[in-house]
């Protein structure tokens, strides 16, 4: 198990997880992290990342995606499809990777041979935030041009449009896909997906900068503030609130191992820190172990080597009916909604992106572009361009 978060000084940082079997004195186990790398890839601020069994992928303002192997401990490349800051990033199983950037281009990645599937046109404005359903059939993306999209990723299209007359920066799924929350400011709206309307809302002290469902009916926020909150998306009250850092919460992250559930927060104070939950959520977690990266972090995501994903890929295009249950239910239209319109797509260029043809140049090992390669051959490609415009002229 490790921790990977990114920051605003441009670094990734990795740290082992050493759980303790043996309990204490006082019968509360005590985990250890330890430093295990930083890599320094990007030349600006990491914004995003994500993690799948073999990799860990980041997003920045450079407008580049990093992939690392994280079996060799080795970069395996660089992704540059997109021209803009990379929002967000989310793998599906091993084999899919979805990238969002302020472009408003959608990219879907063939996470084995690392080449761009599908590029989609997908807000008019930025992507701010996107979530892929527990299905994979659906996904929701929220933008700058104040509309909730629905992503049909069986065929590869929009499905439905919803005008939400604001800016939201955060969507997110719930375990069960039959519930998810939009995220406008400090305020959290919850929608259920066989009615596709707002179930109730939730109103957060500060500005919200990350949730995470910690199970169907509870939710973890944290903000622009010390204090994380776990809220119940039912009765929509407040079940416990606790201080966690001493600056605001950037990024938090759940999973569940045998016996435990844990919550993993990253701080712009620079703390990573690792809660361990109890079952009844009224009682504030206890801490299993914090770490000082001394960086203003951005970031946060847990590689699980050895917790095997099932879900190998998004459904094939073969399964029956293009729009699914799912997709039918969360596409009900109510006034201010339109229907779904084809998006433009714009189509890879390979020699820019994929990894098909730049790998004939790059190392076997690597598979893909190196930065320096990369910027050699924009500038050969400029220099060929003043010379064809000389010649003309």
């Amino acid at each position: 198990m490790e921790l990977v978060a990114g920051c605003y000084e441009q670094v990734l940082f990795g740290f082992a997880v050493h759980p303790e079997s043996e309990a204490c004195g006082d019968h509360e186990q005590q985990w250890t992290l330890v430093a295990d790398f930083t890599h320094h890839a990007h030349t600006a601020s990491l914004s995003a990342v994500a993690v799948n069994s073999r990799f860990v992928v980041t997003g920045s303002k450079d407008e580049t995606i990093h992939i690392y192997d994280m079996k060799k401990k080795i970069e395996h490349g660089a992704l540059v499809h997109h021209s803009g800051t990379i929002t967000c990033l989310k793998f599906y199983g091993n084999r899919h990777l979805i990238s969002g950037a302020e472009d408003g281009l959608i990219c879907i990645w063939d996470a084995k041979k690392w080449e761009c599937l599908k590029s989609i046109k997908a807000h008019k404005g930025q992507v701010t935030f996107l979530s892929i359903h527990p299905s994979g059939k659906l996904a929701l993306s929220v933008g700058t041009d104040k509309t909730l999209r629905t992503w049909n990723l069986v065929e590869g299209r929009s499905a439905f449009i919803k005008n939400i007359k604001q800016n939201a920066h955060i969507v997110e799924w719930s375990p069960s896909g039959e519930q998810y929350v939009v995220i406008i400011q400090n305020k959290i709206d919850i929608y259920q997906l066989d009615t596709a309307s707002i179930s109730g809302t939730i109103i957060n002290q500060k500005r919200i900068s990350s949730v995470k469902f910690l199970s169907e009916s509870v939710l973890a926020v944290a903000g622009d503030e010390e204090v994380i909150r776990f809220f119940h998306c039912d009765s929509l009250v407040c079940l416990c609130e606790f201080k966690a850092h001493e600056n605001r919460v950037k990024d938090m992250f759940s999973f569940e191992i045998p016996e435990q559930h844990v919550i993993v927060t990253a701080s712009s104070d620079g703390f990573i820190k690792m809660w361990k939950l109890e079952q009844d959520k009224k009682v504030p977690p206890s801490l299993l172990c914090e770490v000082n990266t001394k960086a203003r972090l951005t970031c946060l995501g847990v590689w699980l080597d050895k917790v095997p994903d099932t879900r190998e890929s998004f459904p094939p295009a073969a399964e029956p009916s293009p729009v699914s249950k799912e997709q039918s239910k969360i596409g009900k239209k109510e006034p201010g909604d339109t229907v779904h319109k084809d998006e433009k797509q714009s189509k890879p260029n390979t020699k820019k992106r994929s990894l098909a043809s730049e790998s004939k140049k790059a190392t076997k090992e690597s598979g893909l572009v190196s930065t320096k390669k990369r910027k050699m051959v924009e500038m050969l490609e400029k220099k060929r361009k003043k010379k064809k415009i000389k010649i003309m002229q």
